[in-house]
């Protein structure tokens, strides 16, 4: 729900400025609102925009209500609620991050993660877990257990075996895969790790790695060209269909029908018309099973088996033999198969996927650098940075350094007039001592103080970037609307309508007629292959000893093609293969409909009628929530006064 409606949280970032004037386009409570907003919303949200009128209205009522929506939340004093201040920070720290990089360094990391890209890594690893307060101790007993281990791999020891046994791996799935990872690629791992992977020979194995999860080691066993993308559909038939079965025995029966569907294929059947007849996949039956596309350079990765089997076949069109995933029994056909796209194609996705990624921050120090020279930095006496190199001793590592015993208070440097004093640097030291391995306190000192620059600089930047780019502060303004938009239709609407029994009950009574049950039937639904199999059915549940297991079990013995059962109260009107067939009570002729046979036991006839309440709870809990918003919507509308300059509306790309 809280995706469906921050419909302004578009994917994406954009830096372009639409026009140098920026004309208000409507006021509310006074309040401007400028045609770049407005615009730039209203683009995110438009793949094909019009600019007409009635477009323009129709667009401009919608923006009015969310605005009005998002006014009454200030007035009820959302934006200071501490929680919610904290998320929208942690937002703006997000939308912050491209603007705090060196884009020519940038452009060195894309072409980085361009060449990794290309390349697939098949690697191993042991992981042994840090917490984020690890001791110096911890930390360097971790680092000696790994390059143990270490040595007794390079000299012949299995891998698989060291990293499974007594004081191995951390990793909870080495126990299944003996530290395998597969074959990955750039983005799929955590940069520190992606770094050692790509730069370690095969068959060898690196120095201890530090990532945010621990230490480890890494083998790589395999490298190979990357295999680009693939377009493939798929029937699949699941395991454990049958709630009746054993699941040894609901395998087995998946297996022979996936293998009864290859022969088929075999023999020359329509791959898209099986799919729809027969797959368990409910995300792409209906679409003769095809599948977002996958494979290199995509977001959308599949378990590795299915993968590989796809990327197997050997042509357009050609399909597998029926292999076995944790989902079922799958037959894959392959549509497309496209090589992996030049730099130039790539270039942008890249560039969006680094900034979003730990190689943002590898540009930085250059950043800094630039900022120095553009703020006009000027540092102080060195001294003034030594004089910690006196403070700090060995109680620092134990936590109990506190800012206040640095008894000076000098300037450190001046950045474009703002001055850097050392009681600023101790706070620093004071709050970041946890993430400190044992050290002396010169490297101690000189290491965090360059950090301490870096922070402060960038802290300074990142403080004026709504001043230099009119782009961030919409984004931010964008962030700030949605968050509030959301909880405030949570209170008012969404979770009122849901808690607020006694306004529902309410409701339903005053609007009974509106939910009405078609004329019902009460049945047992036979669904044959064939009309032979469904004279066989008609013929076996004449008697009443027959239960539909009995009619399955008999009739799917060679095929599980044959025959499903549905049982259920139908809603003649609603179900397709049901609205013209014209039944009646007990055991009603064989019919066809879309190229399937019917045979429909009627145990009832249920005539139309008024619902009642727990029959149809969802529909009338969304309808109540739309009546909720409404009321809501006209009791703002007279709180919060709006006006609507057209005139700035109907030239909006002018």
């Amino acid at each position: 729900m809280k995706n469906t409606f921050l419909f302004i949280l578009a994917l994406g970032l954009t830096l372009n400025l639409f026009g140098q004037t920026d004309a208000v386009i409507m006021e509310i409570d006074g309040k401007p609102v400028t045609k770049s907003e407005f615009l730039q919303i209203y683009l995110k949200n438009n793949n094909d925009p019009k600019y007409d009128q009635t477009s323009m209205d129709e667009y401009m009522e919608l923006f009015r209500k969310f605005k009005l929506k998002v006014a009454e939340a200030e007035a009820l004093g959302y934006d200071t609620v501490p929680r919610l201040k904290k998320e929208l920070e942690g937002y703006r720290k997000q939308l912050a991050t491209p603007y705090l990089t060196d884009s020519s360094m940038n452009q060195i990391m894309v072409k980085e993660a361009y060449d990794r890209v290309t390349e697939e890594i098949r690697a191993s690893h042991i992981l042994l877990r840090l917490n984020p307060d690890v001791t110096p101790k911890d930390t360097l007993s971790a680092y000696n257990r790994l390059m143990k281990m270490r040595k007794e791999i390079i000299e012949g020891k299995d891998f698989e075996m060291i990293a499974k046994g007594k004081g191995g791996s951390e990793d909870p799935s080495v126990k299944d895969n003996g530290g395998d990872l597969g074959y990955f690629t750039a983005f799929q791992m955590v940069t520190p790790f992606e770094d050692a992977a790509y730069t370690t020979p095969i068959g060898e194995v690196s120095m201890p790695i530090r990532t945010k999860f621990g230490y480890h080691i890494i083998q790589v066993v395999d490298k190979r060209p990357a295999r680009g993308t693939i377009t493939a559909a798929h029937i699949m038939v699941a395991k454990g269909d049958n709630s009746d079965a054993e699941e040894e025995g609901s395998s087995a029966s998946a297996k022979k029908k996936i293998d009864e569907i290859y022969i088929r294929l075999k023999n020359g059947e329509d791959f898209e018309g099986l799919a729809k007849q027969f797959s368990d996949d409910p995300s792409t039956n209906s679409k003769g099973g095809v599948l977002p596309t996958f494979g290199s350079g995509t977001t959308t990765r599949m378990v590795t088996n299915f993968e590989d089997a796809a990327f197997s076949i050997n042509e357009d069109g050609g399909i597998c033999e029926p292999i076995e995933t944790q989902y079922g029994w799958h037959i894959i056909k392959r549509l497309n198969l496209v090589p992996l796209a030049s730099f130039d194609k790539m270039k942008k996705e890249l560039e969006n996927r680094v900034s979003r990624d730990d190689r943002a921050k590898r540009t930085q120090d250059s950043f800094v650098k630039k900022l120095k020279k553009d703020y006009d930095y000027k540092a102080k006496s060195v001294r003034r940075v030594n004089y910690f190199k006196n403070v700090i001793d060995s109680t620092f590592f134990a936590g109990k350094f506190k800012a206040d015993q640095v008894k000076k208070n000098k300037v450190l440097y001046k950045i474009d007039g703002q001055k850097i004093r050392q009681i600023e640097f101790s706070d620093f030291l004071a709050k970041t001592y946890r993430t400190q391995p044992q050290q002396s306190a010169e490297k101690l000192v000189d290491d965090q103080y360059k950090e301490f620059e870096k922070t402060q600089i960038l802290g300074y930047e990142e403080s004026k970037l709504e001043m230099k780019y009119p782009a961030f502060k919409s984004l931010v303004q964008e962030y700030h609307d949605g968050i509030l938009l959301y909880e405030v239709m949570s209170d008012k609407v969404w979770n009122k309508g849901m808690k607020d029994t006694t306004g529902l009950k309410t409701f339903f009574e005053n609007n009974r007629q509106d939910y009405i049950w078609g004329v019902r039937y009460d049945a047992m639904v036979y669904e044959c292959l064939n009309m032979e199999v469904a004279k066989q059915v008609s013929d076996m549940i004449k008697y009443d000893t027959i239960t539909s297991i009995h009619v399955i079990d008999k009739i799917n013995a060679k095929s599980q093609l044959n025959l499903s059962v549905k049982t259920n109260k139908f809603e003649v009107d609603k179900t397709p293969f049901l609205s013209n067939a014209n039944l009646n009570k007990g055991i009603n002729p064989v019919y066809s409909f879309e190229d399937k046979y019917y045979v429909v036991k009627v145990d009832d006839i249920l005539p139309a009628g008024i619902k009642e309440l727990n029959e149809t709870k969802g529909a009338v809990t969304s309808d109540y929530q739309n009546y909720l918003e409404k009321e809501w919507l006209i009791e703002i509308e007279k709180k919060h006064p709006v006006k609507i300059y057209t005139e700035v509306l109907y030239n909006l790309n002018k």
